[in-house]
């Protein structure tokens, strides 16, 4: 399996900028898909991007595109999420996640078998 350990998140303003970072570690040449998902209080979990990790090809959800960017460094293992002019309604506590697969629901929590602990981030007004 591979560990996760994500870190950047903090308290930010409205249309501020944060940059997560994703550190993998363990059996990381089997993380073909690299994935951020969100969950905000009392909602359910969503994802935001993706990246496969042997193509750079990457996927966003409508309410982020063009805002965030995910990226990766592969000599250090890890994934990176930029968020630009966040809103309010990006405070979640983010997470990243790693999948051997390269199927294409790659929007679905099911496909990952690697999770990191997670870290908030908190956009204020």
């Amino acid at each position: 399996q591979v560990q996760l350990v994500e870190s950047g998140g903090g308290l930010v303003e409205t249309g501020g900028s944060l940059r997560l970072s994703c550190a993998a570690s363990g059996r990381t040449s089997s993380s073909n898909t690299m994935g951020w998902f969100r969950q905000a209080a009392g909602k359910e979990r969503e994802f935001v991007a993706a990246s496969r990790w042997t193509t750079g090809t990457t996927y966003y959800a409508d309410s982020v595109k063009g805002r965030f960017t995910i990226s990766r460094d592969n000599a250090k293992n890890t994934v990176y999420l930029q968020m630009n002019s966040l809103k309010l309604e990006d405070t979640a506590v983010y997470r990243c996640a790693a999948s051997p697969s390269i199927a294409s629901n790659y929007r679905s929590a099911s496909l990952y078998d690697s999770w990191g602990q997670g870290t908030q981030v908190t956009v204020s007004s």
